[in-house]
């Protein structure tokens, strides 16, 4: 049965259940109330109106309560309640109000984290909170360029000034300021001043504001805050003179008394509290919790912070000081008219003093008055009373001129000299009061409260107007409350405040006369005025929330607000200069702060022109009344919030007591109408209030559809689901991109989705319980089957018995009568078949020569048959043919004869137009009739509508009564109860003390007991001793052992710790790191900006800092054009102004300076000393001997030279076998194959051209041997010893090519003794035809090795083919089963998506292959240019070698000697004064995604190595530091200009990483020379050694690292909420709950939303571009794993601030994203680089979505499994949990007691979000290269042609 509410007088409403269907006509509903009772309600017999339906459970708890499907009062009051009592939460929509409830307790949802995940949300995503308001201004500020207000209501103790402040706090916190004045800092700073001038404690409220105010923050061009100002209302003066009971004066004047005891206030003479009258009438001088001397200092450091000097503080103090000394000067009366004030009056001493006035002059105005008459002015005397009053009208005059003062000087600190593009207004104003006694404070504070609330109606009124016409739905107009006739009552001609202005000018007004005009103007002319029966000085107003009562008494005194001028005159005339400047602007001010604006005029209002007029004109000015000045004031803020766009926040006090999260229902409800909320509710409610857009209702309400229902247009399908389920099409309209529906609809909707679901439950429940019950039939079957099978095997074994004896008698009966049957039946069938096969063959024949006969028979008939049939067809088709041409013209005659005939005749129309006329008069008829109905009704209703308002009147008077009736009887009911209670506590108490008493007797005789035990047990254990003695002994051996394996386990604690301390140390050096290139990135942007400032740049050539680098200029440019915008915003203004600059800010800079300076004397004197042991180490290796001469570094060049002509052609013959084998298949290359044969052939060629050359080097050298028989002995020696120098030299080659093996040969055949060649024959020839074999033999093994291996190569590049086949087919197979499961457009959409991917991949991999080929085209040209090159040089050697006369006696043919080329060293020259282009060429002009992506991965970072090698080889020192300086500050600039680039800082952080790693492998260092080749050892640094530059590049290397996780977070985060919580991964798996007003981002992909697979998209385009870069796996390891943490947070802290995503779907979903980075993590062999461990967290906390909650076994469970969570953040998911589905169910508030209870014992962070701005520290392990520096190329792509190999 349906539930409903029904009124109740304690709680309000009370929920309660149908017994009994209702039907029409019924009076008395049965109901089943929730306690247990049973109930007849009966109906109202003159409304008949039913209770109220309750929403479904499934919608209770909702953030925006237009989403509820039942919209009214009791549901609104419900689910505020469920919301702040069950889950905590404070904060909830109400379409565009949020409604917030006071929690009287501090919440941890305040902090930066918070407004970081609230900042660039759109306002439905996460839960409801003030930041979501303020970032909704804020961003509709910036996308609409429309000036923004926030106004913030609710009445005194409902949290007004703090929902300010917080609005305030994010503004500043999300915006920064536009200069580093900290502009943010003062806004904020102004809170605490205004708080201890401006509030006061009262019974409702410890911090009340006594005052309205309207904060307009300013905001730049950028959106960035650059000031604000404040506007004032209606300060409450007489609390400065009168306190109520439990209240108390503004806090400003208690911080003095308690800090009175400071020095610098002794001169103050103040003492306790409760020594002034003017703080001790409330008899409450403290508030609990709160320290006064702490707030006072909080109060003087704002003070400063605002610029506020501190003379001009202790003039504030002194002025304060003196108000209180005032309200102790006593008057004693000298007779009825006149008084006086005793001689030398301490108090009014004090006073004068600090006032610096006569105190005499004081005394005689304190008890006098000067009365102007035309002619003479006389001074009288006044009574006691009005002493005193006028001594209290001057500490509230002094006191509202020093709060004016206070408000200008800090708006005057707040004012920016920018000028302002917009502005946020926060508005923080007194809401709706109503008490016993309402004065003029009440009557225009609800004044205030009318006016806003007609704005916000219209505003309400004009959004669900504009939206109805958006979505094109017919428009009906929406009765709504105007209280415009309330607004007049007040404000218009002869109304009540210009009526009290009129009698304020009277000379003999009074407040009675003033309530007879009020009485004779108004009442019963208009309704909302009322008289009390009771009075005649009183009045009642009907306002929009309530009636009030309001007493007439004091309303001219307050309005006129009179001070005596004399004592004005005599403060004027004061010698303390602060006192005379608060009275300076009374002739000038337009507004007492005590009506209206205390501030300047708004920034972006053009002030009103002054009026020219007489001096008389200013005085009337000066005597408006407060009413009319508040007035004014008014219609200036509405104006101002009417040309802004409005935010509303209602602040609801939960109740009177301020307990924490308790709800009182009489008191929200009273707050809530009084606020508009339920306006609100009735506008939407009236409507279409539930809007579901048409691919969020297909989600949720699939399970309604049948599968051909569903049809590709979305739209239509819900258009012809809806016309099935609802049939009053007035329900629901259709718009243009939204489902409207009427209240109550959405409900009924979730009721038949709920049934359906619950069928399907019911199907599943039964299949599955009958799949267990199958499962035990057949376990009970199987049992009892195997019981059966040994039995009957038992009975089978003896039964086989007699059957085994049987048969086998049987077998030998068979086998003998088978014996005779089958010889018998042999030869039977022997005969037969020879007759068979006879009678077969015959019978055979003749049916074949008759089948043949029939088919040629059969093919003649055919043919006969068809031209017969033909023939016959074609004549008798003619025939028809010709039948119908000639009927058809016949007939075609006679219609046209017809038709000529009819054209003529009249007679045709005649017929057509019979019965029209009759027709015609029967329509009159009928109209005359419906007009006479109509008017009959008009009638009738006319009369029933003035009945029924006459009833209704009588009845809301009646009930009024009644409410007064019945609230005196609760009063008094209350007071009984208060009693009783106290009896009870006394008899608790009494009975307390009873239990106490007989406890304390118990335990004495417990401890008589206890002692008699005592003994008995000492002596046993006497006994025992010596047992334990000889135990002990065999203890201490186990101990021993458990000592050892303890101290073990307490070693591998201490490293686990010392590690973990490690880390944290270095996280914390890594933070200084970040925190130092801040500031030093700070300071230069501040030098810059100061340069800007105060040198105005001239046009034309500018100059930079010599300090600064040429290239500067480059990175720069940009920046001072950004910069450049806002100079001529800054030359407009006069140059007498001048910014000001933070001092703070200043000093911090100028100590880094010192610090910084100190720092760099102490590297001077380092490298000084390093000099100087430098040039001794020099000194020492000039003076030892040379070892070797000339001869050896000559031959030592021809090495070099031979060297690295071996290991060119190696390289080249490498290049070409590879280019070879890239190009052709391995069949191509095999043996035997063309190209295998056409290189053998150059071999061949080759080797017959070296056969050549021997043969002319034979001749030379028959030439050559008389030369050297001229040669001395001598120089024999010489020669031998070089050749067998140069032959050791080069035998310690490694390089085997076949080139360099032929040229060691020549040469050792020239150096052999002519002895050696004779040996064989004359001239050697066979020796040599021998060493040429040789060659060769060692040539062709050489190729067969190589063949080998390229084979070899190949078939593992073939079995890498093949596996990625089989991945990439693994991968086809599951998108297509991806693809089955999706709709077909997404599937069409996903495969063409599939198959563009695909295409690009394949158009890279042949662009790439494509240029390889380049490549190898490129290189074989060059070698053929080389080899070219070389055979020239060869011959022309040959020729030089030859003597003239050789030439001429013997004509042969030039022999070629090959020069051998130079050897490198892995070293780069370069000049001095390239160093710069060398810097620019390299590093700030080098673009990873052009040139740099076709390196050597490093290969920057190897050229600086090679660099600075060869500056290390000179021994120049200060080459070395100037490149490494530039190199370093290069970076630096490269990364500042294009920081945000992905691609740019991934490559410098893997160069930086590679030239630190190449500093250590090179250093020279055991430790780093482990992994190194001969050669590598070789190339090491000799000279300097550059430790110090390895830290500076590791802090460089840590800082890239940093912004490179900036700038993925930048990336990332706008993907990781809307991939891994808002999108539907698993398609239906989550429906989408009923939304309010404030929508929320639809979970269904559209094209600019992201998916999980933009994420994993995302991070494998991150993972290629770092694998390209070259960049270390380790640190690839922890970039991905700091990008998991990132996801995790980010995602975690978005799931702790929605309610909408804590569901158990929402889990399954996040458990699916999990996995699905898990398998990425295994796809790219990462799974133990520690990147899963940061996802614990989310995953627990989807677990947690997912596990069950209800019994204690549940909650310990979760206890165990969520050890990765605070406690905060589970209780915080388990408080947020909500069920999406009906059968689902919500989390007890007893079962999150228990998990609070057994999880207050963990220790950890009561912090509520993850830092997700936390970076894990980095380190950079030792990665050498395998690469040898000498084989390096520059390519000429780097323009780097001035740099020469050495």
């Amino acid at each position: 049965f349906a539930r409903v509410w029904i009124p109740d007088p304690e709680e309000v409403w009370k929920s309660a259940e149908l017994l009994k269907d209702y039907k029409p006509g019924d009076k008395v509903l049965l109901l089943h109330l929730e306690e247990g009772k049973d109930l007849e309600y009966r109906l109202d017999p003159k409304t008949k109106e039913l209770p109220h339906l309750r929403n479904p459970d499934i919608l209770v708890g909702e953030n925006d309560l237009t989403a509820l499907s039942y919209l009214h009062e009791p549901a609104v009051l419900h689910n505020l309640r469920v919301r702040f009592i069950d889950s905590k939460l404070i904060y909830t929509y109400c379409g565009i109000v949020l409604v917030a409830i006071n929690p009287y307790e501090q919440l941890p949802i305040y902090g930066e984290d918070i407004i970081n995940a609230y900042s660039g949300q759109n306002m439905g995503d996460m839960d409801p909170h003030i930041f979501a308001v303020a970032e909704e201004a804020y961003k509709q500020m910036a996308r609409d360029e429309r000036n923004q207000s926030i106004i913030v209501s609710g009445e005194s103790g409902a949290g007004k000034t703090v929902s300010a402040k917080y609005a305030m706090r994010y503004f500043a916190t999300v915006s920064g300021s536009a200069s580093e004045a900290n502009v943010e800092e003062k806004v904020l700073a102004s809170n605490p001043i205004m708080e201890s001038i401006g509030n006061a404690k009262t019974t409702r409220n410890d911090n009340s504001s006594r005052f309205g105010k309207y904060i307009e923050i300013g905001f730049d061009k950028r959106y960035r805050i650059i000031g604000a100002n404040m506007r004032t209302y209606l300060l409450e003066k007489s609390r400065v003179v009168f306190q109520a009971e439990e209240e108390r004066n503004y806090h400003i004047f208690y911080q003095l008394c308690a800090s009175a005891k400071l020095p610098e206030f002794k001169m103050l003479r103040l003492g306790n509290a409760d020594d002034f009258n003017y703080t001790q009438q409330g008899g409450s001088p403290v508030i609990e919790g709160v320290d006064d001397a702490k707030e006072m200092a909080h109060t003087r450091q704002a003070c400063t912070l605002l610029g506020i000097s501190e003379s001009h503080q202790m003039g504030i103090f002194r002025i304060l000081a003196g108000i209180l000394h005032l309200g102790n000067v006593g008057f004693t009366s000298r007779d009825a008219d006149s008084c006086t004030i005793p001689p030398k009056h301490e108090p009014l001493c004090i006073f004068c003093d600090l006032m610096g006035v006569d105190y005499e002059e004081m005394c005689h105005w304190l008890c006098h008055r000067k009365l102007a008459t035309a002619t003479e002015t006389y001074i009288k005397p006044i009574s006691k009373l009005q002493a005193t009053n006028a001594r209290d009208a001057l500490a509230k005059h002094i006191y509202a001129k020093l709060f004016n003062w206070i408000v200008d000087n800090v708006n005057q600190a707040l004012h920016s000299a920018v000028k302002q593009h917009s502005f946020i207004g926060v508005l923080d104003i007194y809401g709706f009061e109503t008490f016993e006694i309402n004065s003029f404070e009440q009557f225009c504070i609800n004044y205030a409260n009318e006016k806003l609330q007609q704005q916000f109606n219209m505003h309400v009124f004009k959004l669900e107007q504009e939206e109805y016409m958006k979505e094109q739905i017919p428009w009906t107009l929406i009765d709504f409350y105007d209280n415009q006739p309330c607004i007049n009552l007040i404000e218009s001609k002869l109304g009540i405040l210009d009526l009290l202005d009129e009698e304020c000018k009277m000379p003999k007004g009074t407040d009675d006369t003033w309530a007879q005009k009020l009485y004779n103007t108004h009442l019963n002319k208009c309704t909302l005025f009322e008289k009390p029966r009771l009075s005649n000085k009183a009045f009642i107003i009907q306002h929009f929330a309530d009636k009030v009562e309001y007493q007439c008494e004091g309303f001219l005194e307050k309005n006129k607000d009179t001070v005596f001028e004399e004592q004005i005159k005599v403060l004027k005339l004061s010698k303390f200069k602060m006192l005379p400047e608060l009275f300076q602007d009374d002739e000038k001010a337009i507004s007492p702060t005590s009506a209206t604006s205390s501030g300047r005029t708004p920034l972006t209002r053009t002030p009103a022109k002054p009026t020219k007029g007489r001096p008389g004109q200013m005085a009337k000015e000066h005597k408006k009344t407060v009413g009319h000045q508040f007035r004014n004031s008014l219609h200036l803020l509405m104006e101002t919030l009417n040309a802004t766009t409005p935010h509303y926040v209602r602040c609801i006090k939960p109740n009177d007591f301020k307990f924490p999260f308790t709800f009182d229902e009489k008191r929200a409800v009273q707050q809530l109408r009084a606020c508009g909320v339920l306006e609100t509710i009735r506008i939407s409610a009236a409507g279409f209030p539930s809007r579901w857009t048409y691919q969020e209702f297909f989600s949720r309400y699939r399970v309604l559809m049948k599968q051909k229902d569903v049809l590709s247009d979305r739209k239509q399908t819900c258009k012809n689901v809806l016309e099935k389920l609802i049939l009053d099409k007035d329900k629901y309209q259709f718009g243009k991109t939204k489902i409207f529906f009427r209240a109550g609809q959405v409900a009924y909707l979730e009721k038949l989705r709920a049934d359906k679901l619950r069928a399907a439950c019911i199907r599943i429940q039964k299949t599955i319980r009958g799949w267990l019950l199958r499962k035990k039939y057949l376990r009970m079957r199987k049992a009892a089957i195997t019981v059966q099978r040994y039995v009957r095997g038992y009975q089978a074994r003896c039964y086989a018995k007699f059957l085994r004896r049987t048969k086998a008698a049987t077998i030998i009966q068979k086998y003998w009568r088978m014996f005779v049957v089958c010889r018998r039946y042999k030869i039977r069938r022997a005969a037969t078949i020879v007759l068979q096969s006879y009678l077969r063959g015959f019978l055979a024949r003749n049916r074949y020569r008759k089948i043949l006969r029939e088919h040629k028979a059969v093919i003649i008939q055919k043919r006969v048959r068809g031209w017969l049939a033909r023939t016959h067809y074609k004549r008798s088709m003619h025939a028809i043919i010709y039948l119908q041409c000639c009927f058809r013209r016949m007939m075609a005659k006679r219609e046209l004869k017809k038709l000529k005939i009819e054209a003529r005749s009249v007679e045709r129309y005649k017929k057509l137009h019979i019965g029209m006329e009759n027709k015609i008069m029967q329509l009159q008829r009928k109209v005359d009739e419906q007009n006479k109905d109509y008017k009959c009704l008009v009638e009738k209703l006319t009369n029933l509508e003035g009945i029924y308002n006459s009833e209704t009147e009588k009845l809301r008077s009646d009930l009024e009564r009644l409410q007064l009736s019945e609230e005196e009887a609760k009063v008094a009911t209350g007071r009984v109860l208060s009693l009783q209670e106290e009896i009870a506590k006394l008899r608790k108490d009494l009975e307390q003390t009873r239990s106490e008493k007989k406890c304390i007797e118990e335990r004495a005789d417990q401890y008589k007991q206890e002692t008699e035990q005592l003994v008995s047990n000492l002596k046993e254990e006497n006994t025992l001793l010596k047992q334990e003695k000889e135990a002990l002994n065999h203890r201490i051996v186990e101990q021993a052992k458990e000592m050892t394996e303890t101290m073990e386990k307490k070693l591998v604690e201490e490293t686990k710790q010392l590690e973990l301390d490690l880390n944290d140390e270095r996280l914390r050096y890594q933070n200084l790191l970040n925190e130092f290139s801040r500031l030093e990135e700070r300071y230069d942007d501040l030098k810059e900006e100061m340069t800007l400032m105060v040198h105005v740049p001239k046009p034309g050539h500018k100059r930079t800092d010599s300090t600064h680098s040429s290239n500067e200029s480059e990175y720069t440019f940009s920046s001072e054009i950004a910069e450049m915008e806002d100079i001529p915003s800054r030359t407009e203004e006069p140059s007498e102004k001048k910014v000001p600059l933070d001092m703070s800010l200043f000093l911090k800079l100028q100590k880094r300076v010192t610090e910084l300076e100190q720092e760099k004397q102490v590297m001077q004197d380092e490298l000084d000393r390093k000099e100087e042991q430098v040039l001794r180490s020099k000194a020492k290796e000039e003076e030892r001997p040379q070892i070797r001469g000339a001869e050896l570094e000559y031959e030592s060049l021809k090495r070099q030279e031979l060297e690295s002509e071996n290991k060119k052609l190696k390289n080249e013959l490498n290049e070409l076998r590879k280019a070879l084998s890239e190009k052709s298949a391995p069949e191509v290359t095999a043996p035997g194959a063309p190209a295998y044969r056409v290189l053998m052939e150059q071999l061949t060629s080759v080797s017959e051209e070296l056969d050549v050359r021997k043969e002319e080097v034979l001749i030379l050298r028959s030439q050559l041997v008389s030369q050297k028989e001229a040669i001395q002995p001598k120089d024999d020696k010489n020669t031998m010893t070089d050749s067998t120098i140069l032959l050791e030299d080069v035998q310690k080659m490694k390089d085997k090519g076949e080139i360099a093996q032929a040229y060691i040969g020549l040469k050792e055949t020239n150096r052999s003794s002519a002895l050696d060649y004779h040996e064989l024959n004359e001239d050697g020839e066979l020796w040599l035809v021998y060493e040429g074999l040789k060659q060769a033999n060692r040539l062709l093994e050489s190729q067969l090795q190589s063949q080998k291996r390229s084979h070899e190569n190949e078939a593992e590049a073939l079995r890498g083919e093949i596996q990625s086949l089989k991945e990439e087919n693994n991968r086809q197979q599951q998108l297509l089963a991806q693809n089955l499961q999706l709709p077909p457009e997404a599937r069409i959409e996903a495969s063409l998506q599939h198959e563009i991917t695909r295409l690009t991949n394949e158009n890279l991999d042949l662009m790439e292959q494509l240029e390889k080929q380049d490549k190898t085209v490129r290189k074989l040209k060059k070698q053929l240019k080389v080899f070219a090159k070389k055979i020239g040089e060869l011959e022309v050697g040959q020729m030089e070698n030859i003597s003239p006369g050789q030439i001429i006696d013997e004509p042969i043919r030039p022999v070629n000697i090959p020069r051998k080329e130079k050897d490198f060293q892995g070293m780069l020259e370069y000049k001095k004064e390239d160093e710069q282009k060398l810097v620019k060429n390299l590093i700030l002009g080098n673009k990873p995604r052009g040139v740099a992506v076709n390196l050597i991965p490093g290969l920057p970072a190897y050229i600086l190595f090679m660099c600075v090698r060869h500056a290390d080889y000179l021994n120049d020192d200060q080459k070395v530091r100037s490149l490494l300086t530039s190199t370093i500050n290069s970076i630096k600039k490269v990364l500042k200009k294009r920081g945000d680039d992905f691609e740019t800082v991934s490559f410098w952080l893997s160069n930086t990483c590679r030239f630190l790693h190449c500093l250590k492998q090179y250093s020279g260092e055991e430790g780093f020379m482990k992994h190194n080749t001969s050669r590598q050892n070789e190339h090491c640094l000799t000279n300097f050694d550059l430790a110090e530059y390895r830290q500076v590049l590791s802090d460089l290397a840590i800082q890239i690292y940093q912004q490179l996780v900036r700038v993925l977070e930048n990336i990332l985060q706008p993907m990781i909420v809307s991939g891994m919580l808002e999108h539907e991964t698993i398609q239906g798996v989550s429906g989408v709950k009923p939304t309010g007003l404030r929508k929320r981002t639809s979970s269904i992909a559209d094209e600019g939303t992201y998916t999980l697979d933009s994420i994993l998209r995302q991070l494998n385009s991150f993972h290629s571009v770092m694998c390209q870069h070259g960049m270390d796996p380790e640190l690839i390891k922890q970039v991905v794993k700091q990008m998991f943490y990132i996801v995790g947070a980010i995602t975690l802290n978005n799931l702790l601030l929605r309610k909408d995503m804590c569901s158990w779907s929402k889990g399954m979903q996040i458990r699916y994203n999990v996995s699905q980075l898990e398998e990425w993590l295994r796809d790219k062999n990462l799974m133990n680089s520690g990147a899963k461990e940061t996802l614990e967290p989310l995953i627990q906390a989807a677990q947690l979505l997912q596990v069950k909650k209800k019994t204690d076994d549940d909650a310990e469970a979760i206890c165990s499994m969520c050890n990765a969570l605070t406690t905060a953040q589970i209780v915080k998911v388990l408080n947020l949990y909500t069920p999406v589905n009906e059968f689902e169910e919500r989390v007890s508030v007893s079962f999150i007691r228990t998990i609070q209870m057994r999880l207050r014992d963990r220790k950890d962070s009561p912090q509520l979000l993850m830092d997700a701005k936390h970076i894990f520290p980095v380190t950079f392990p030792f990665n050498p290269s395998s690469l040898a520096l000498e084989t390096i190329q520059i390519p000429a792509s780097l323009g780097l042609g001035f740099i020469s190999r050495v």
